[in-house]
């Protein structure tokens, strides 16, 4: 999985959420995410495009660390 930006990506199937661990340290979990986006996402040869484009401004989100 390298990524310049994304250091970890886990999913809680029971939740529906989506947690990032970036690179820099922070940490946010997505809430509402589909199992499709989040199997999209690891698949992606660009994670951090991907990231952007279909994640960030479209799920609510929580920052737990950083």
């Amino acid at each position: 999985m390298p990524s310049t930006v994304i250091k970890d990506i886990n999913y809680n199937k029971e939740r529906n959420e989506l947690t990032i661990n970036y690179v820099s340290g922070q940490v946010y979990v997505y809430k509402h995410v589909p199992e499709n986006v989040y199997k999209e996402l690891k698949a992606s040869r660009v994670k951090g495009r991907y990231l952007h484009f279909f994640v960030k401004d479209k799920y609510k989100f929580e920052k737990i660390a950083g």
